[in-house]
C-alpha cells in the first residue's frame, strides 16, 4: 500500500475545485509548509534568544526584519521573471528538470495544488540567500536568524494567498480580488507581466504591469512559455520528463478533450 500523508496522496487536488476550507487543511499538511514553519519557529527562537541573553540589540535585530521584509518582494519579482521566465533553464540537462518543476508545470496547469507550491530545496536557499547576509551585517548572527525568520514567514503567507488566487471563487475582502485578478490574467491571458504574487508594486515600478485582457494582446505561450514540440527539437529535456508529450498545453481545452475522450470509451464499452 502507498505511503499517505495527511491530505496528501495519490490524488490530484484542484484549487477550482476546492473551497477555503479545503485549502487551508491542504496547505498546512504540505511537507514544504511544515518545513518552513519549523524553521521559521527555530531561526525566531534563535533570535530571541540572541536578544534575551544580550548578544545583539533589539533595534538591529529589529531592522534586520524590517529590512528583510522589504527586499522580499523584489527578489521574488526578479526571480519570477528572469529566472522563472527565462528561456535557458530548458537548455541544459542541469536545469530543466528544477524549471519544470517549479514553474512549467504550474502554467501548463495553474490550479493543480500539486505543481502550485515553490519546490522545499529551490525556495528555501534563495530565502536564505536573500535575507541572512543584510540580517548578519546589520546585527550579526542573531540578524541573520531574525531575517530568516522573517523571510520564511514571508514565503508562508506568499504561498497562501498564491494559492487563494488560484481557488474558483471571489474572495470577500477587495485587495485580495484586485491581487487575484491580475494574477489570473498573468497565468492565463500574458505570461510578461504582473510578476508579483501579493506585491504588484515592482511591476508598476519597472513597466510589467498591466490592468487586464484590455491592456494587452493575449500571449500564445501563457501555458507553455514558448517550451513547444518546436523548441523540443533542440532541447528535449523537458519533453522527456514530461508524461504524454506532446500534449495541449492549454488546460481549459486540455481537460475538454479528456472528457470528450472518457465519453467515447464510456460510448464504446457500453
Amino acid at each position: 500500500m502507498a505511503f499517505k500523508l495527511g491530505f496528501w496522496s495519490d490524488k490530484e487536488y484542484h484549487l477550482d475545485r476546492m473551497d477555503l476550507r479545503g485549502l487551508t487543511a491542504a496547505y498546512f499538511q504540505y511537507y514544504a509548509i511544515a518545513a518552513y514553519i519549523v524553521v521559521a519557529l527555530a531561526a525566531g527562537a534563535f533570535a530571541l534568544w540572541g536578544v534575551l541573553s544580550g548578544d545583539a540589540r533589539l533595534l538591529p535585530v529589529l531592522l534586520a526584519m524590517l529590512a528583510t521584509f522589504f527586499i522580499y518582494p523584489v527578489v521574488w519579482y526578479l526571480l519570477h521573471r528572469n529566472i522563472l521566465h527565462s528561456k535557458w533553464m530548458w537548455k541544459s540537462p542541469l536545469t530543466a528538470g528544477t524549471w519544470k518543476r517549479i514553474h512549467y508545470d504550474h502554467h501548463s496547469d495553474p490550479n493543480n495544488l500539486k505543481v502550485l507550491f515553490g519546490a522545499l530545496y529551490t525556495t528555501l536557499p534563495t530565502v536564505a540567500l536573500a535575507s541572512m547576509p543584510v540580517g548578519y551585517l546589520l546585527a550579526g548572527w542573531v540578524g541573520a536568524m531574525a531575517a530568516l525568520a522573517t523571510g520564511v514567514a514571508q514565503t508562508c503567507i506568499y504561498e497562501y494567498f498564491h494559492c487563494i488566487q488560484h481557488l474558483g471563487y471571489a474572495p470577500k475582502w477587495a485587495w485580495v480580488r484586485e491581487i487575484k485578478r491580475f494574477h489570473m490574467s498573468h497565468h492565463f491571458h500574458n505570461e510578461n507581466g504582473n510578476y508579483g504574487i501579493t506585491n504588484l508594486w515592482w511591476d508598476k515600478v519597472l513597466g510589467t504591469f498591466y490592468d487586464g485582457a484590455a491592456a494587452r494582446p493575449r500571449s500564445a505561450t501563457v501555458f507553455n512559455l514558448g517550451y513547444d514540440e518546436e523548441v523540443a527539437k533542440s532541447y528535449p529535456y523537458v519533453a522527456r520528463m514530461t508524461p504524454n508529450w506532446p500534449y495541449n498545453t492549454n488546460p481549459i481545452h486540455r481537460r475538454r478533450e479528456e472528457a470528450a475522450k472518457a465519453e467515447a470509451s464510456a460510448g464504446a464499452h457500453g
